[in-house]
């Protein structure tokens, strides 16, 4: 499905939808908000990454950038199947606004386990073949991903490079026995990705049916300890002992001195290349089979990405080096065709950045809250928007609009309240809902911006407690908020609506206007001429 010339989308990863398993999934929540969105006139479902978080719960730090999530595999269907027949919930159930990764993994973990020894016991012949031949398309990431978990698991989560010298340097017969060894946790992480698959590739035909495009996100860098670094190390910068030499980050600036240290392990552009970049090109089609279009988190970072020396405790002996630039977008569209990206050109962005992004013809970001800083000249005003934009109220690393409102400037606060002509609507109005949203959102889907996204929180109008990640900070709250229907109420969705209709974004019809049929000048009366 091709996003809609002038679209409009809601950001929500599922980990944040409602239900009774401790965290939101692919199960039925996620059909009940394709339903809201189709009501609420919406287009886009914007995730994060749907690889698996890291034991944070940062889906920017994964264990693969191919596989699945294991903690969004709804468990419903497994139960439905007869797989799963002993699913017990914690006395009291599990809270329902925050996710607690911790505890609520290995519960589903344990639920998926017995899931796969349902499966592997009750299963009918043409369940087993169905799980072979969709394993025989993903064989190029899936075999690898699969044994990298299996030995995650034999060492208790121990990095890899603290693995065995034969295993970590990938000895064909130290890994034929590990196979042989772990062929029945090899077999649980393999049904795993099947159901994740099978799930989503469900979840999407039905939001496709329903007149909505789901968008990912690929995060451009990899974690460490990731099956990606261990099956290719030959790709990254890694010394003798596969330690990293240099990592990415961020340079200092004003309000950051030390810079920001990410430790992410860089990628040798030259061997990518060198390979025709056929990493790039599997990861980006395995994108493709998973979503209608994605977003590329940092793409700063193909034109120039700062490197930091891996034993530098922060950023500020970093450099600037050159990125692979078009040569990988245009190899990967030689590849796979149009892309249906939307370039993250967030933060310090120089020429080359903006040159890249405009000469692959890919939407770039503008986010509102960014944009009260200055004057009226500023990019981020909708005003100044062109064709080609992406439009966000924020991102899933900014504040909530109604929790920035309360904490911006007095300049910011005074400038963005005659801009969105909602004054002092930090109070509450008739509705019971914050203004300044709303203005937000309005002034967003009236620019000529071509995609407007705006998180739920700022759909629902809620402060800062509800944002869902706090850069330069782990753990905590970031990554875990979830909402509850009781929350959303008729009036967030029926008002989107309008506003999406109103601004040529939805269906007109969400109006309610009763207007005559849709016709040229004539309908006013042609003049007679005798």
């Amino acid at each position: 499905m091709k996003l809609p010339a002038r679209a409009a989308g809601v950001l929500l990863h599922p980990t944040s939808l409602p239900g009774p398993h401790g965290m939101g999934d692919l199960g039925p929540s996620a059909y009940h908000f394709v339903n809201w969105l189709q009501g609420a006139g919406q287009s886009v479902w914007q995730w994060l990454p749907t690889t698996p978080p890291d034991g944070t719960g940062s889906p920017y730090q994964s264990p693969s950038a191919f596989a699945g999530s294991p903690l969004m595999v709804a468990l419903e269907p497994l139960v439905e199947r007869g797989w799963l027949t002993d699913l017990a919930l914690p006395e009291g159930g599990w809270p329902t606004g925050r996710a607690d990764f911790g505890a609520v993994g290995a519960w589903r973990l344990a639920a998926l386990r017995s899931a796969a020894a349902g499966f592997a016991t009750r299963a009918t012949a043409d369940e087993h073949a169905e799980l072979q031949r969709w394993a025989g398309t993903q064989r190029a990431w899936l075999d690898d991903y699969a044994l990298f978990m299996a030995l995650d698991t034999l060492h208790a989560g121990a990095p890899w490079w603290h693995w065995s010298a034969a295993l970590r340097c990938r000895d064909a017969a130290a890994l034929a026995a590990a196979r042989e060894q772990l062929a029945e946790e090899i077999a649980f992480w393999t049904f795993v990705q099947w159901c994740f698959d099978s799930q989503l590739a469900a979840l999407k035909a039905y939001a496709n049916a329903h007149g909505v495009a789901l968008m990912g996100d690929l995060p451009i860098f990899v974690a460490h300890h990731s099956v990606d670094c261990w099956a290719r190390p030959e790709l990254f910068y890694l010394d003798a002992q596969d330690q990293p030499t240099i990592v990415a980050g961020a340079p200092p600036d004003p309000l950051g001195p030390e810079g920001q240290h990410w430790g992410n392990p860089l990628y040798r552009w030259d061997r990518m290349a060198a390979e025709g970049w056929a990493w790039w090109a599997a990861r980006v089609q395995r994108m493709l089979q998973l979503a209608d279009a994605f977003r590329i988190d940092h793409f700063r970072g193909f034109a120039a990405y700062f490197e930091i020396p891996a034993d530098s405790p922060d950023a500020r002996h970093g450099r600037w080096r050159r990125g692979p630039g078009r040569a990988l977008f245009d190899a990967l569209s030689a590849a796979l065709g149009p892309l249906p990206i939307v370039a993250e050109d967030l933060g310090l962005i120089t020429p080359d950045v903006h040159a890249l992004r405009a000469a692959l013809g890919y939407p770039g970001m503008k986010v509102l809250q960014y944009a009260f800083g200055g004057d009226a000249e500023h990019d981020y005003l909708p005003h100044r928007y062109a064709r080609g934009t992406a439009a966000y109220t924020g991102t899933h690393d900014t504040d909530t609009l109604v929790g920035w409102w309360r904490s911006a400037l007095d300049h910011e606060r005074r400038f963005a309240g005659t801009y969105l002509a909602c004054g002092a609507h930090d109070q509450q109005d008739g509705q019971g809902v914050q203004g300044v949203h709303w203005a937000a959102i309005r002034a967003l889907c009236n620019s000529v911006a071509d995609l407007v996204v705006v998180p739920m929180q700022d759909v629902l109008g809620l402060d800062s407690a509800h944002r869902m990640n706090l850069p330069g900070t782990m753990g905590g709250h970031n990554w875990s908020w979830r909402f509850d229907w009781a929350m959303v109420g008729d009036a967030p969705g029926r008002r989107l609506g309008l506003i999406t209709a109103a601004s040529g974004r939805g269906n007109f019809k969400l109006l309610g206007l009763g207007l005559p049929p849709k016709s040229g000048p004539s309908s006013y009366g042609s003049p007679v001429v005798e």
